[in-house]
C-alpha cells in the first residue's frame, strides 16, 4: 500500500475512524416516485447515533445523462461526489468508468489523489468483489451468498472469517413498492483501518447500482 498517498487524505479518513456502523439511505423525489423515473442517485449517511453525517450526490445533469441513465441504467457510467454534512466541503470523489462487465469503482480525494478501487470479479454463482489498495494491492474481498442476495460479507485476504457486512435493508412493503429507495447498513465489525472502511462505504454505491438500481 502506497502509505503516502493515503497520509495525504486525512479529511476523509477520519469521517471513518469513529463510526462502527453506517446507514447509507438513497434519497428519492417526488418527480421520481412519480414517473418511476431514475434521477442522479442521491444518499444520506448516518452514524449509528442516527447523526447525519455525509451526502453523495451523483453528478450530471442534462439530456444526455438523462438518457445515459435510461438506456444503461446499471451499466451507465458516472462520478459522485462524497460531502461532509457540518462543512458543506467534497471529502472524496467517485468514478465508474463504463465496462459491459465486471464493474468497477474508483475512489479518490476530490484533488484527485487515488485512495483506491473496487472491482468486481467472476465467480459461478456468487457475486464478489475486490477491494483494493491505491497500488493495487487487495485488501478485502466483498462475497454475497447465492441464497442471501441482499448481503456482502467482508473478509480479508488469505481469510474465510468474515469480519463485517455490507447489507440491504428491507424499507418496508410501501416504500419498497413505490419509492424504490433503498437503504444499506455498513456493519465495519473488526475492520479498524480507516482507509479500509472508507473504501467498503465507496462500495455501496457501486453495489446498489449495479445490484438493485431498477429501470
Amino acid at each position: 500500500m502506497d502509505h503516502q498517498l493515503v497520509a495525504n487524505a486525512p479529511t476523509a479518513l477520519a469521517s471513518f475512524a469513529r463510526p462502527t456502523r453506517l446507514s447509507v439511505r438513497q434519497r428519492k423525489r417526488w418527480l421520481e416516485i412519480l414517473t418511476s423515473l431514475d434521477a442522479r442517485n442521491n444518499y444520506a449517511v448516518y452514524d449509528e447515533a442516527g447523526n447525519p453525517v455525509l451526502n453523495v450526490q451523483e453528478q450530471g445533469s442534462g439530456f444526455g445523462n438523462l438518457m445515459k441513465r435510461l438506456f444503461f441504467n446499471s451499466l451507465r457510467w458516472f462520478t459522485a461526489s462524497v460531502d461532509d454534512v457540518t462543512t458543506g466541503k467534497p471529502i472524496l470523489s467517485l468514478r465508474r468508468p463504463f465496462r459491459f462487465i465486471f464493474a468497477r469503482l474508483e475512489v479518490s480525494t476530490p484533488d484527485g489523489q487515488p485512495l483506491g478501487a473496487l472491482q468486481k470479479r467472476w465467480t459461478w454463482f456468487r457475486r464478489k468483489y475486490t477491494v483494493l489498495g491505491p497500488d493495487g494491492q487487495e485488501l478485502a474481498t466483498l462475497f454475497g451468498p447465492f441464497f442471501r442476495p441482499w448481503t456482502f460479507k467482508i473478509q480479508l485476504p488469505g481469510s474465510d472469517q468474515e469480519v463485517g457486512l455490507i447489507q440491504k435493508k428491507w424499507s418496508g412493503l410501501a416504500k419498497e413498492m413505490f419509492t424504490q429507495a433503498d437503504n444499506f447498513w455498513i456493519e465495519f465489525g473488526q475492520v479498524t483501518d480507516p482507509h479500509l472502511r472508507t473504501l467498503l462505504f465507496s462500495s455501496t454505491v457501486l453495489i446498489d447500482v449495479v445490484h438493485f438500481e431498477r429501470g
